[in-house]
């Protein structure tokens, strides 16, 4: 099975183009080799992947005839990604929280109205 294919199947990539892509862009490695996206993946194989400035690796322990659910993907792969790596995903995470709490988007018209009415008084 190609590897573009094999990525979208065990759901590293939501599609698969952007495996596609990722591959062409050179974030993705099988032992330790560059590839382009029509490479075949066999079992025993070692797999990395950079996305979103983390580096994933995994080994392949099954080919899956089409897209898997997210529960039956631990049969067909090994998650072999160190701590380090997940350690760094999760200050990714906290440091865009620093800038932007969630659910905090642009001001409400009620919160225009309100810096408005506040300013005016200052005036």
């Amino acid at each position: 099975m190609r590897i573009d294919k094999y990525l979208w199947c065990v759901r590293y990539f939501k599609t698969r183009s952007l495996a596609t892509e990722a591959c062409n862009k050179g974030h993705l490695k099988i032992n330790n080799a560059v590839v382009k996206a029509s490479k075949d993946v066999f079992i025993g194989d070692s797999i990395t992947i950079r996305k979103n400035q983390i580096y994933y690796s995994f080994e392949v322990i099954g080919i899956p005839t089409t897209r898997v659910g997210a529960k039956l993907v631990a049969l067909y792969i090994i998650d072999t990604t160190p701590a380090e790596e997940l350690e760094r995903l999760e200050l990714v995470k906290y440091s865009q929280d620093y800038y932007r709490g969630k659910g905090t988007g642009r001001p409400t018209k009620k919160d225009r109205r309100d810096l408005e009415e506040f300013t005016d008084e200052n005036d």
